[in-house]
């Protein structure tokens, strides 16, 4: 059998089996190209009843999440999210950035849920799992309608995402920070372009990241970076050099996460760097074993972001002197409840 290929503009190249189902039915490899077809994007429709999520994690510090997709076209070869797909019948692998299931009618069930009597005002984390800003949000505008139901009733939210699309939404998020109801993460892993574009191949490229900062931070809307997550041999190297531009941004605070590989994800990820970075793969595998107590993930709270160990001890000394060096988290960014308005919605619906 040939060796197979990368698939230009997609993240894995392989659909592996379901963990649950124990088989999945994969495409045919060209014997000429060396590669599987790249699939095209399929949207599928969400039939699940509630769009918040409770958070049961002690070690994340929002109560619940809001994800409009499930699945995510970015296509981040080492995304911790890929095996929740599998609890639909689908592959962690293609089938992830490929199979988009579209939760269509989030923003009317989010109104629903602030107009409930039961509804206490709290921060909304809108990601989590996969990106809200992810490229079929250009076309279909959840994430916006959502934003602009959190809008109508001052109900405080973060925005984490990788994509400079979130810069289409200033207008609403302007509105939100006015009130202090609003703040968002720009992850970046990495600023090597080369690298980007084969690890997150339909993410928006690291300078546009950095773009996208600077344009939310001149509106007035508070703005961090994430840089994360930290891959161990890869990309550590560059933590400082994304710090220093993030600041110079004008990021306001920042956070970090190191890589963790669970189910699935570590074959994927392991195949991966065998395509691109066959000369790195070990150096890579042990330093994250170094971190995760001898495997490639650590499941357990308080460990599964940062890791431990003498690498994972670095890592985090590094951070907190450059961090404190640029300035970075000098004030806690809380956000405020205080304007949240039960009745704006009901009102509207009236006309």
């Amino acid at each position: 059998m040939p060796k197979q290929n990368p698939i230009r503009g997609r993240g894995s190249s392989d659909n592996p089996a379901n963990r649950f189902s124990g088989e999945y039915v994969d495409y045919d490899l060209d014997e000429e190209t060396g590669q599987k077809p790249s699939p095209d994007t399929e949207l599928f429709k969400d039939h699940t009843q509630t769009i918040l999520s409770k958070n049961q994690s002690p070690d994340i510090p929002f109560t619940y999440g809001l994800n409009p997709y499930r699945g995510c076209e970015h296509g981040c070869i080492y995304c911790y999210a890929r095996p929740t797909h599998e609890f639909l019948d689908f592959s962690a692998g293609k089938d992830f950035e490929s199979k988009i299931v579209v939760k269509y009618d989030a923003a009317k069930k989010l109104r629903k849920r602030f107009q409930s009597k039961s509804w206490e005002p709290q921060t909304i984390l809108m990601s989590g799992v996969t990106d809200p800003y992810q490229p079929v949000e250009r076309k279909l505008r959840i994430t916006r309608a959502c934003l602009m139901v959190f809008e109508e009733f001052r109900n405080p939210v973060s925005v984490i995402t990788k994509n400079y699309l979130v810069t289409r939404d200033i207008d609403l998020l302007k509105k939100l920070a006015e009130h202090q109801a609003v703040h968002v993460t720009l992850s970046i892993t990495s600023l090597d372009r080369e690298l980007a574009r084969v690890m997150e191949p339909r993410t928006s490229q690291p300078g546009r990241r950095l773009q996208a900062i600077e344009e939310l931070s001149k509106a007035g809307i508070p703005v961090g970076v994430n840089v994360a997550p930290i891959i161990p041999g890869l990309t550590d190297h560059e933590c400082v050099n994304i710090l220093e531009a993030s600041r110079e941004a004008g990021a306001e605070y920042a956070g970090y996460t190191i890589i963790r590989l669970p189910y699935g994800v570590k074959d994927l990820f392991s195949d991966w760097l065998e395509h691109h970075f066959p000369e790195r793969k070990d150096k890579v595998l042990n330093r994250i074993r170094s971190i995760r107590e001898g495997d490639l993930n650590n499941s357990e709270f308080g460990k599964r972001f940062h890791g431990e160990g003498v690498f994972a001890d670095q890592i985090r000394s590094l951070f907190r002197i450059h961090t404190e060096r640029l300035g970075f988290n000098r004030a806690r960014i809380n956000l405020n409840t205080e304007g949240f308005r039960p009745g704006k919605g009901s009102q509207l619906n009236l006309f």
